[in-house]
C-alpha cells in the first residue's frame, strides 16, 4: 500500500513537471513573437525640425537648437552596390560645368552673407559665363539639354542680378537656379566635389535646396537669421 502511494506522488510529481515546462515553452515562444515588434519600435529614430541631420529618440533634444526630435525618420533597407546611384563621370565638358558652378557659389556666399549687392554682382558673372559656355565638344542632344537648363537658369540669374537691395526675390529665383544648377551637374558631371543641402523651413520646405562646396551647413535663404538651418542631403 505505501509503495502504490508512492509510486502515486512520482506520477503526479512527473506530471505536474511536465505541465510547467510546457507552459515555459509557451511563455518563451510568446515572448519570441512579441520582442521583435518591441525592438522594431524602440530603434524608430527621430530628427530635429529644423536640423534633420540631428536624430535621435523621441523628445530628444536637438544638440543645435534646442528644439525636441519629432519627425520620424524613414526607415531604409540596405541597398545593393549594384542599384546605387551612380554618380555621372566628368568629361571634357565638365570644365564648362565647373565654370558656371563657380559662379553660382559666388551668389550664394553673398546671400549667405545677406550681401544683396554682392549676389547681384555675382549673378551678371554668371550669366556672363553662360553665355561664353562652349559647346563644341558634346553631340547635338547634349547640347540641347544644355541649352535647355542654363536658359533656364540664366533667367533667374537675371532676376537676381537686376534686383539688388531685394534680397527675398534674389532668393525667390536662386532657389529655381540652384534645381537647374543640380540638374546640369546630374547631367554632365563635374570635377568639384559638391554637396546638396536642404532647409525644411524655406518655403514650407517646397524648395529650399541650393548646392554648396561646404560640408558645414551655411543657409543661403536665412543668411544669419538661421545660418546653420538645414541639413547636407547628399554628396553630388
Amino acid at each position: 500500500m505505501k509503495n502504490l502511494i508512492k509510486m502515486k506522488k512520482i506520477i503526479l510529481s512527473t506530471v505536474l513537471m511536465a505541465i510547467v515546462v510546457v507552459g515555459c515553452n509557451q511563455k518563451n515562444k510568446q515572448e519570441e513573437s512579441v520582442n521583435p515588434e518591441a525592438t522594431e519600435n524602440t530603434s524608430q529614430l527621430y530628427s530635429c525640425p529644423m536640423h534633420p541631420e540631428v536624430t535621435g529618440k523621441q523628445g530628444e533634444e536637438c544638440s543645435k537648437c534646442g528644439m525636441e526630435l519629432t519627425e520620424p525618420v524613414a526607415q531604409t533597407e540596405t541597398v545593393s552596390e549594384e542599384v546605387k546611384t551612380v554618380k555621372v563621370a566628368a568629361t571634357p565638358f565638365s570644365a564648362t560645368v565647373d565654370a558656371n558652378v563657380n559662379d553660382y557659389l559666388k551668389v550664394k556666399n553673398a546671400l549667405v552673407k545677406d550681401d544683396s549687392n554682392g549676389a547681384a554682382a555675382a549673378a551678371k558673372a554668371l550669366l556672363a559665363t553662360f553665355n561664353a559656355a562652349n559647346t563644341t565638344s558634346i553631340d547635338a542632344k547634349m547640347k540641347k539639354e544644355y541649352i535647355e537648363i542654363a536658359d533656364d537658369a540664366k533667367e533667374h540669374a537675371e532676376h537676381i542680378a537686376d534686383n539688388s537691395g531685394k534680397i527675398a526675390h534674389q532668393r525667390e529665383h536662386f532657389a529655381l537656379l540652384s534645381k537647374d544648377m543640380n540638374d546640369m551637374i546630374k547631367t554632365f558631371g563635374t570635377n568639384k566635389k559638391l554637396y546638396q543641402d536642404y532647409c525644411p523651413m524655406y518655403d514650407q520646405g517646397k524648395s529650399g535646396y541650393w548646392i554648396s562646396e561646404l560640408t558645414d551647413i551655411q543657409n543661403p535663404y536665412y543668411g544669419s537669421e538661421m545660418l546653420t538651418c538645414g541639413g547636407m542631403v547628399k554628396e553630388l
